[in-house]
């Protein structure tokens, strides 16, 4: 009768609305929640494992793996920027398209890439940025950003702050489009990042600590080292005094003591090996040789008296100077028929491994030798046990004299009991045994206080005994004012050189007559010293002023620069001499007024050798060395106030142009014109040579156009490079990078080096020059001949040029006309081109041309000019 209402009445609509809307809205809370406990669960994750990880290479992979539960991250890299410097890094990188940014940009510093991609753009405004395809295209459209890498389809960076500063920024990417970030992810990197940021900056301390733990233990682990070898010397000093005390015993003992000669033994083993051993002397005669003491690990018996044949031991007493012989050397002599020919039933040396034989001088001749010899290869001699045993062997040979005359002395007081006769002539023999004995101590007392202050070559004073005698000079000055002296220092021109064509010997040679000849042009009072190879030194006492001291250098001068006869040939020398007078300055010091002399000296070779030159210390001639000098160096390299002149080389017969030297010169607001060798001197003062060199090259890249339009466009330009380039990879880039930028083509561009930087760092040189080979430019050497290169050195480079150093005045010495020959046969031999610098005179062009030279450049050929309208400017 009545219809169900459930059955007839329709839904109410608004009422399922509503609950759809709800159901959404707790779908919405379910999956925020979840979400929350996901991003809660990852972020306690983050916290335990920032307490676990011990770097934070391992900290930036643990983050990106739990980012990666988080939000799509497979595409993810951490940049850091360096407080200090501002150079931004990535330590971490992961991308599935691209490489490494320091891979994908080589030839160019990864932290300037960085600062100009989107990377930088984040650490400039410290605020996260979410980027699409176009967002990016509006940014580099805008000149924010240069487009680097692949592009992606979004790009999310967040800065990590630290104390309000940015000090890293975190971003993800994704080349999917399937793949969307948002506000969510924004906030979500925006919170890790906040929570890493202290973690961060711990791990980066703790890295810096460790860095420093480990510097330290390696300071404190060579300063031990040092400490074992200092050690180490004075116990071998010690041992070795200790010796010197046991033989002046032994000398003392008398002739009762049997064991003379096993103690002299045990005395050697204390500071050499010397399981073998024998000593040998000849009798009064000099026929025959006896062996007082003889050891030997062979088990052979002791050698009896035996006359002179030609074995080892006669060998040396032949040559009277100590010998270290290997076996080889042993057989070598044996095969040459200098040793054993006569008796080779005494060669026993085939078991030998090294062997060692010192003359022994008694009453001023070789009376004897001791010998030691190794016969295992495990045990080995160098030269200090040879100089070691050499020393020793003055004080052996001192206590056998003393021991012969002893047993002598004990001879004649037997032959007094049987002679009563001839008592008075033995008593007379033995008193002048005694006074020769008294004489010969009190001679190797003084000799040994003259050893410690004097050469041991030419005789004169040492460095030590110099600054002596410089000091109490100073000091006696100072008290009378009134009185004055000078300092010479005297370094001979040529040296190297004749050590090097006639040998050592000869140079030693030529020392001894240089200070022979210097003696001679000095007074009784005054002190000539040698100081080390061939540099000299004069103290002039109690001088009336300058002109004593220009007197004195006059005649050294004058004098060192006549011949030298050595064996067959005729030697040619100079002297550069630098002056320098007492009472300029209170605080005068010895070590100061030998340095000014120094410098002094080295201004003389400059100026062409073969004189002297006076320090000179007043403010014009000290400018380069003036602070603010060199800061207003530096504002003109920075505001380009330095001009570019170019010096022609020439052709030497039909003087045309062939290249142009670039040169810098300043125009200085108060000292006027500073000319490119100064510009030089200053910049390496101030470490700003290569940022010198680089200018250079922006100039001439500046005056490409104007060159091009003077000159053709195949002009070669030459420019003279300091190695600070070749030494540092980074320096190495900016050069090529400069190289590159500059508006002439490679093959017009000729590089020079310095030959003396070569010497020095060659395996520098050698990486470099490859390197900058590779651009096409032509590589040179410049000085050459200064810094003695050996010749296959020029075999191993990839150079076409040489420019030798300037030439001295004319005419030249035989040996320097050979010397400048001989370089020009070896570089046309060689293929390489060949440039004379430094032609002042018309004699010069002549003979350079005689000889084959075909390029020079000097004041003789032409002058430096500028492609200014005003070109009377000249910075000589």
């Amino acid at each position: 009768m009545f219809k169900d209402e459930d059955e007839t009445t329709p839904p109410h609509t608004p009422q399922i609305s509503r609950l759809k809307k709800k159901l959404v809205r707790l779908k919405y809370l379910a999956n925020k929640y979840k979400r929350a406990e996901i991003v809660q669960n990852a972020l306690l994750d983050l916290s335990h494992m920032a307490t676990q990880v011990s770097s934070l290479e391992e900290f930036y992979i643990g983050v990106h793996q739990h980012l990666k539960q988080l939000i799509s991250a497979d595409n993810f890299f951490i940049a850091t920027q360096d407080s200090h410097t501002g150079a931004i890094s990535v330590p971490f990188f992961a991308d599935e398209k691209d490489e490494h940014p320091s891979q994908m940009f080589p030839a160019q510093t990864l932290s300037t890439m960085l600062q100009q991609g989107l990377t930088g753009y984040v650490f400039r405004n410290g605020n996260p940025l979410l980027c699409s395809e176009e967002k990016v295209e509006e940014l580099i459209a805008a000149n924010e950003i240069l487009n680097l890498g692949s592009p992606s389809h979004l790009w999310l960076g967040v800065p990590v702050k630290y104390e309000n500063r940015v000090t890293a920024v975190l971003v993800v990417q994704t080349y999917d489009t399937n793949v969307h970030y948002g506000e969510i992810e924004v906030e979500l990197m925006t919170f890790v990042c906040h929570h890493i940021a202290g973690v961060m900056e711990r791990l980066k301390h703790q890295e810096q600590l460790e860095l420093a733990i480990q510097l330290r233990t390696k300071e404190l682990s060579q300063a031990y080292d040092k400490l074992k070898l200092e050690v180490y010397e004075r116990r071998r000093a010690e041992r070795l005094q200790k010796s010197l005390f046991e033989i002046a015993e032994l000398a003392s003992s008398g002739t009762d003591n049997p064991n003379f000669y096993p103690q002299l033994h045990n005395v050697i083993r204390h500071l050499i090996p010397a399981n073998n051993c024998y000593i040998a002397l000849l009798d009064e005669q000099g026929s025959h040789l006896t062996f007082p003491f003889y050891v030997s690990q062979l088990g052979n018996t002791h050698p009896g008296s035996r006359a002179l044949k030609d074995g080892l031991t006669e060998y040396v007493l032949k040559h009277r100077r100590p010998l270290l012989l290997a076996q080889a050397d042993i057989r070598q002599l044996i095969e040459s028929g200098e040793l054993y020919a006569e008796a080779p039933d005494l060669n026993q040396t085939q078991n030998m491994h090294q062997w060692i034989g010192i003359p022994l001088f008694i009453h001023n001749q070789v009376r004897g030798a001791i010998t030691i010899y190794s016969l295992s290869m495990n045990q080995n001699y160098q030269v200090k046990d040879l100089e070691l045993l050499t020393f020793v062997s003055q004080h052996i040979s001192a206590a056998i004299e003393k021991k012969l005359a002893a047993e002598s002395l004990r001879r004649s007081y037997e032959e007094l009991e049987e002679k009563v006769v001839a008592r008075t002539t033995a008593l007379a023999e033995l008193n002048k045994n005694l006074e020769k004995e008294i004489k010969q101590r009190r001679k190797m007392e003084a000799k040994l206080v003259h050893d410690a202050k004097h050469d041991a070559l030419t005789g004169l004073p040492n460095r030590a005994m110099f600054m002596e005698r410089l000091d109490q000079a100073i000091k006696h000055v100072h008290r009378h004012r009134l009185e004055q002296f000078a300092l010479l220092f005297i370094d001979l021109d040529g040296f190297k050189q004749v050590n090097d064509t006639l040998g050592h010997l000869e140079g030693d040679k030529f020392l001894i007559e240089t200070a022979t000849r210097l003696r001679s042009c000095i007074r009784g009072n005054d002190t000539l010293a040698r100081l080390g190879g061939d540099e000299f030194v004069i103290l002039l006492d109690s001088i009336s002023g300058i002109s004593d001291a220009q007197d004195v250098a006059e005649r050294v001068i004058q004098t060192i620069s006549q011949t030298y006869h050595l064996g067959d040939a005729e030697i040619h020398s100079g002297a550069s001499i630098g002056i320098t007078l007492s009472g300029k300055h209170k605080t005068d010091t010895s070590e100061s007024m030998l340095r000014n002399a120094d410098t002094a000296m080295y201004q003389a070779k400059a100026n062409g050798k073969g004189c002297f030159v006076i320090f000179d210390d007043s403010p014009s001639h000290n400018v380069l060395r003036d602070i603010t000098f060199e800061n207003d160096f530096r504002q003109a390299l920075e505001q380009h106030k330095l001009e570019l002149q170019y010096l022609p080389i020439v052709h030497l017969d039909t003087k045309q142009i062939h290249a142009l030297e670039c040169h810098l010169c300043w125009e200085h607001p108060v000292w006027g014109n500073i000319p490119y060798e100064h510009l030089v001197e200053i910049a390496e003062q101030a470490n700003l040579k290569t940022e010198l060199d680089l200018y250079i090259l922006a100039a001439i890249n500046k005056n490409s156009p104007i060159l091009k339009a003077k000159f053709s466009d195949t002009i070669q330009l030459h420019l003279m490079l300091s190695s600070q380039h070749l030494k540092h990879k980074q320096a190495l880039r900016e050069l090529k990078l400069a190289l590159k930028q500059t508006g002439v083509k490679p093959q017009q561009l000729w590089l020079f080096f310095n030959e003396k930087a070569l010497v020095q760092e060659t395996e520098s040189h050698n990486n470099g020059f490859e390197i900058l080979d590779k651009l096409g430019v032509n590589l040179g050497i410049s000085h050459y001949g200064s810094g003695h290169s050996a010749l296959n050195s020029l075999l191993l480079l990839p150079i076409k040029g040489l420019k030798l150093a300037p030439l001295t005045s004319m005419p030249l010495q035989p040996k320097q006309l050979k010397l400048i020959t001989a370089y020009q046969q070896a570089a046309s031999t060689l293929g390489l081109q060949t440039i004379v610098a430094g032609v002042e005179q018309i004699e010069q062009i002549q003979m350079l041309h005689s000889i084959g030279y075909v390029l020079g450049q000097g004041a003789a050929l032409a002058s430096p000019f500028s492609l200014q309208e005003n070109t009377s400017l000249v910075c000589a």
